[in-house]
């Protein structure tokens, strides 16, 4: 038997956090610098949307891209509506299939796997074919925020209602070890920071018509008074939801590695602050380095 057949298979479970995702880039472009190349990828919403972009061969492009969003950009590919959640996000996936590859998830070297709750059942879904984007998005509909996703006959939900962070896939898909970036041990309930808000306002200052901003401030903003808005509620109560079924999912399938970026003050829409939750999940490759070598070894690279 060679070294290589030796090796583990090594898995990479993205969790579900929103703009906290951010840090999955970070802590996947780390990975590699140190040669560690995950061999399965599954991901569970945002979790789902970086991975997809990683297996596509786009991570560092992608990153560039992040990095730049404003908070303006960030509301500007978002279409509001009133239908099944505020942002129906096709506007924002076309956007991504515009601008970056979208192969299917069949021809890639790596496996992929994307997590989505179906609507009508509550049944966990796994996503192992077709266009990575499609897959990724599917498992992106946040209740309350992104309006659901119809695949074939069914519609889905957002994967983190069921398997926020999805080790039992990456274990399924022939993972030896796994490790697991988990986004939701921090619970914060806003979706907007009060940064954010604060930025929002100061870029529609001079604004004479009732933008985009304003409608989305409307949506978002609690009352003057700081009592919860409706959308904290939804926010706050997602994320009580993801943390406790993380808890118990991983009490039950505990991977060998486990990441927790430390993000406490992002709110869930703070998508504008990618530099910092980059840099972050890079540091905390960084301070697992000795762990995550003594679990896969440090030359993975040529595996795949």
């Amino acid at each position: 038997m060679s070294n290589d057949d030796k090796r583990p298979m090594v898995g990479l479970a993205l969790g579900s956090g929103s703009a906290r995702g951010w840090a999955h880039i970070g802590v996947l472009q780390e990975l590699e610098e140190m040669g560690v190349r995950p061999h399965i990828i599954a991901g569970t919403s945002i979790g789902a949307l970086v991975g997809a972009v990683y297996v596509s061969g786009q991570l560092d492009e992608f990153a560039d891209w992040v990095r730049k969003l404003s908070v303006r950009d960030v509301f500007g590919l978002m279409d509001i509506s009133l239908s099944g959640g505020v942002v129906k996000g096709e506007k924002l996936f076309s956007f991504f299939k515009e601008r970056h590859k979208n192969p299917e998830i069949e021809s890639l070297e790596q496996k992929f796997v994307t997590v989505a709750t179906e609507m009508k059942t509550g049944r966990e879904t796994w996503i192992t074919e077709g266009p990575v984007l499609k897959a990724a998005r599917a498992s992106c509909a946040l209740p309350g925020l992104f309006s659901p996703v119809q695949v074939g006959e069914r519609w889905m939900l957002d994967g983190g209602l069921v398997n926020p962070v999805p080790v039992s896939a990456c274990r399924a898909l022939g993972a030896d070890v796994v490790i697991a970036v988990n986004l939701n041990a921090q619970l914060v309930g806003h979706h907007l920071s009060r940064q954010t808000r604060s930025e929002a306002e100061a870029e529609n200052a001079s604004s004479e018509e009732r933008s985009i901003w304003h409608k989305v401030m409307d949506y978002f903003e609690a009352d003057e008074d700081d009592e919860p808005s409706f959308f904290d509620v939804i926010a706050a109560s997602i994320n009580v939801m993801q943390d406790r079924i993380t808890r118990s999912r991983m009490a039950g399938d505990p991977p060998e590695i486990t990441l927790v970026p430390q993000l406490e003050d992002f709110a869930l829409m703070d998508f504008h602050r990618a530099s910092e939750a980059i840099e972050e999940g890079r540091q905390l490759v960084r301070r697992h380095a000795e762990d995550i070598e003594g679990w896969v070894g440090s030359a993975l690279a040529e595996r795949v």
